[in-house]
């Protein structure tokens, strides 16, 4: 059978609901980064307002953000965003009631399963048969390389690594990342690995502890303020492999949100959090696949700010494929937790699932 995405199928507005419902009730934000009573908070899933007798989906969503009426459009605004005086949509119910619909079933399989059987594991552990789930994501990479866009957020597991490099490099070169979302570790440690062929001090492939290996990812870090950049760095220092260097070599943009424990850090790491999540949210709009692979905290925020589905520029509503990959139960089972539809979970060391994944795509 011929893969295809899912259709989404929009709400019938013909329905009486649909007719009858009154207009949302817009109110003026009282003060800047501060929105009025009974405001509304956005979902991941597809959400309409009937505006003027129209129905209106918004077309970028968020979650926990309120929906702002502008320029006869819904746009939706993170709370320290908003300006005095912008039109917020107020009410808080779902089914039209107030002139809102959250539309939570748009991409449902035809086939249902009965709603009164008993089954065993329905929650994802280390049990889990993952095949089917390797075989659905073969098919959305290939298919979002020439018609979506594909971004990775990543931990540093994958910089101790000798064989995931090269498997995650692979794949930056076969055109499968669009963008990458990491911390100051994955760059310093996928640097230090180029440039000394250690991980925290220990080689990335025998995983021998090296003579004062633990100075290796401060020196990284200090050469690379020395040449004045990540790019200057690679070229002085003739680095020619790695993460970072296929980004840098094939212009991928990547996003390095700092963290409080960070040591350095690298230069083009970002220490205001807001800034940081606002450089993340402009890689996250216009994502059609999203993949979180070994860090909870960087996944957990990048599955805050990825909705389910996403407009595209022909007008199409499709989904958002979002897959978080983790060793840990609790982390793939949290991002879980936003809904089947919106996350899938695959339980497995990160360094074994790129190598896998590379071989399944045949890079």
């Amino acid at each position: 059978m011929r893969w295809a995405l899912r259709e989404y199928k929009a709400p019938d507005f013909a329905q009486a609901k649909f007719i009858d419902a009154t207009d949302a009730k817009l109110c003026e934000a009282p003060m800047d980064k501060v929105a009025p009573q009974d405001f509304h908070a956005m979902s991941i899933y597809p959400e309409y307002f009937k505006i003027d007798g129209r129905w209106l989906l918004a077309k970028e969503s968020r979650m926990d953000c309120v929906p702002v009426y502008k320029n006869e459009e819904i746009i939706v605004k993170e709370f320290r965003l908003l300006k005095k005086g912008e039109l917020v949509v107020t009410g808080r119910t779902e089914n039209c009631e107030d002139g809102i619909f959250v539309h939570t079933n748009g991409f449902s399989d035809t086939i249902k399963e009965a709603e009164d059987a008993f089954y065993f594991r329905q929650n994802r552990s280390r049990e889990t048969a993952f095949s089917r789930d390797y075989d659905e994501l073969y098919n959305v990479l290939r298919h979002d390389r020439e018609h979506g866009k594909i971004v990775w957020v990543m931990g540093p597991a994958f910089a101790f690594d000798y064989d995931a490099r090269n498997a995650f490099s692979r794949l930056i070169e076969a055109g499968y990342v669009h963008a990458l979302l990491a911390g100051n570790a994955l760059a310093t440690h996928d640097l230090e690995a180029a440039y000394l062929r250690t991980a925290l001090g220990q080689d990335i492939y025998t995983q021998l502890n090296q003579y004062n290996g633990h100075y290796n990812h401060l020196t990284t870090i200090n050469q690379v303020k020395l040449r004045g950049g990540i790019s200057s760095f690679i070229e002085a220092e003739h680095i020619d492999n790695g993460i970072i260097y296929n980004c840098v070599k094939y212009n991928i943009p990547y996003v390095l949100a700092g963290s409080i424990r960070d040591d350095g850090p690298l230069p083009p790491v970002i220490g205001d959090v807001y800034e940081a999540q606002d450089k993340m949210r402009d890689q996250v709009r216009g994502a059609t696949t999203v993949l979180c692979m070994a860090t909870m905290l960087h996944s957990i925020a990048v599955g805050n700010m990825t909705p389910s589905y996403r407009v595209m520029p022909d007008g199409t509503v499709r989904q958002v494929y979002f897959y978080c990959v983790d060793v840990s139960e609790f982390t793939v089972n949290k991002l879980c937790d936003r809904g089947s539809l919106a996350a899938r979970g695959i339980i497995t060391n990160v360094q074994d699932f790129i190598v896998t994944l590379c071989k399944g795509l045949g890079v």
